[in-house]
């Protein structure tokens, strides 16, 4: 199991870097930008940090399979919000070809890693930013990105919005890393769509994102549900409770670190889910933020893929003897629903609360 990360001195040292708060400094210079940059898949995440790259001068090439995407792109650029589009290369990712020591920012679902993999030499710097735990990407990956912010993007445009604010993280898997920094994470540190943070190991923050993942997206998939409505229907805020405190349960059982992504650590909030009443009155705080947008799960479980196995079968793998009943019938639904094509409902959800 995974360690505690090694004192702060550990962390690599580079010109931005500012060890008590852990942020970029914006006026940072940029001495040695990668020549080339590539960001594989025009999504939310990809628009958001490909949008702050070009915004800071360099130049980035959008890796993509959605030839409507690549047609918009190449004409009107990637825009975020109500923000003025900047002009950005589209390739396709048949077309796609490497240069030596390329940097590829991975942002795609981990459903498409292998196909990505296949295409890369050894010499490439992997980064990937993206939710869930792959194995394919063991042993290739020393530096990743996880977002606390939201950000969706448009189905057949790269124009993304932020639905809610937050930090990108970047961290290594290790405590002793084989490359430098990037100096294109010099860059994102003048970006205000969010905030970048270094961390010494990525790995706390990626399990504290999965603990909220693996509980709001298959809920609100199956549901037919928004984000917001996870928190304003009873059942299923009941339903979300519970999977988050059993997500909780997994993680603390198999004495995973856990990392702070939001105002509370992992830790509080299983306090607070303990206490029905505290949480109740939470939830209105967070409710206008959530209400309205749709996690990535929701669009794709009517195509009959998702993010599942990367999501909650990580965590009943995790949890390996204990019990995890939640999990497993969510984990059983949704691949039910994935292999029958059934439409979401709240109806569903109920299957969770059966014997």
């Amino acid at each position: 199991m995974h360690t505690n990360p090694k004192p702060s001195e550990k962390i690599p040292r580079f010109s931005s870097f500012d060890p008590q708060s852990s942020i970029l400094d914006p006026r940072s210079s940029i001495l040695h930008p990668p020549s080339s940059i590539f960001i594989v898949g025009a999504g939310g995440i990809g628009c958001a940090v490909g949008y702050g790259l070009l915004a800071a001068g360099l130049p980035i090439v959008f890796i993509e399979t959605n030839s409507e995407k690549i047609t918009w792109g190449r004409k009107h650029g990637v825009s975020i919000d109500c923000r003025p589009a900047l002009p950005a290369e589209f390739i396709s990712f048949d077309d796609w070809k490497l240069p030596p020591q390329a940097v590829v920012l991975l942002c795609t679902k981990c459903y498409d890693n292998i196909p990505v993999l296949s295409r890369l030499p050894s010499d490439v710097t992997l980064i990937p930013i993206q939710n869930g735990f792959d194995v394919n990407l063991d042993g290739r990956v020393q530096l990743e990105g996880i977002a606390s912010f939201v950000s969706e993007c448009a189905p057949d445009r790269p124009h993304a919005r932020i639905t809610r604010r937050g930090r990108l993280h970047f961290g290594f898997r290790n405590d002793t890393p084989s490359i430098p920094w990037p100096d294109l994470i010099n860059c994102l540190g003048a970006c205000d769509l969010f905030r970048t943070e270094l961390v010494p190991n990525i790995l706390p923050f990626k399990y504290t994102k999965l603990m909220y993942n693996a509980a709001i997206s298959p809920l609100a998939a199956a549901g037919g549900l928004d984000n917001g409505q996870l928190l304003s229907v009873a059942p299923a805020r009941r339903l979300f409770f519970q999977l988050l405190l059993e997500n909780y349960g997994i993680l603390h059982g198999a004495r995973v670190p856990l990392g702070t992504i939001g105002p509370f650590h992992p830790d509080r909030v299983a306090a607070i889910l303990r206490r029905p009443w505290v949480a109740r009155v939470l939830v209105w705080a967070f409710y206008p933020t959530l209400r309205g947008t749709y996690c990535s799960m929701s669009g794709d479980l009517p195509k009959g893929r998702t993010e599942i196995d990367y999501y909650n079968r990580h965590l009943i793998d995790l949890a390996g003897d204990r019990p995890c009943p939640i999990n497993r019938r969510m984990y059983d639904l949704v691949k039910r629903m994935e292999a029958e094509r059934i439409s979401p409902s709240l109806e569903m959800l109920e299957q969770l609360t059966s014997d």
